[in-house]
């Protein structure tokens, strides 16, 4: 344990520590920076993160982080209504539209499924998903989660739901490697599989289960 000459250091230390991927170190230099800065910027940063977490919506369609009841994506008139993108979290929305390759809206699953983490489908806003397919005039879904077995076995849970209804089912191409998340494929590769999508096709092992 750190020997702190300031308990306030500390528990500032403490406090920024709990961010993912911020240890010890890295969380003293941050608090140190802050301490650098000018009183009135520091209660601005404070004051932005007290207003994100007391203020944020989500969207009722798409249930995208927003501003508003209803996501800019999904309100706006240019974006096509009949192609839903199926992802994990608002890091997917943010890499995919940073393309500029898609045009439709997108449908936030807040996750995918693990039993091994104890997150089933009900965890998830997968009945919303099936809802909409139902209710709206949705010609296309296009399942874009990371290629890993929880994001395979989610694919095939939603392709179970949707194999009644008229709806064409693709999934990105494969330009991503296994195992990948989607945040972290560079623009060209995320854009070329968004574009060059394929059909869902369930594999064998999956119709065994």
């Amino acid at each position: 344990m750190e020997n702190f000459s300031s308990k306030l250091l500390q528990s500032a230390v403490d406090e920024f520590s709990k961010l993912p991927g911020i240890g010890k170190k890295t969380a003293l230099r941050l608090v140190l920076h802050l301490l650098k800065q000018q009183e009135q910027d520091v209660e601005t940063f404070a004051g932005a993160m007290t207003d994100l977490r007391n203020n944020i919506l989500y969207c009722s369609k798409c249930h995208n982080i927003s501003d508003s009841e209803v996501c800019h994506i999904c309100s706006s008139a240019n974006r096509d209504k009949t192609t839903v993108c199926v992802v994990e979290d608002l890091r997917d929305i943010i890499a995919i539209e940073n393309t500029g390759q898609y045009r439709g809206v997108y449908h936030v699953l807040g996750g995918v499924i693990s039993p091994m983490n104890g997150i089933g489908p009900d965890d998830l806003h997968l009945d919303a998903l099936i809802q909409r397919v139902t209710t709206d005039n949705i010609e296309e879904i296009i399942l874009a989660l990371s290629t890993t077995m929880e994001g395979d076995t989610t694919n095939f849970y939603i392709y179970r739901k949707l194999q009644d209804h008229k709806v064409k089912l693709s999934t990105i191409a494969r330009g991503i490697a296994i195992g990948d998340e989607l945040e972290y494929a560079d623009e060209i590769t995320l854009g070329r599989s968004i574009i060059n999508r394929t059909p869902y096709q369930v594999s064998t092992s999956s119709t065994k289960k």
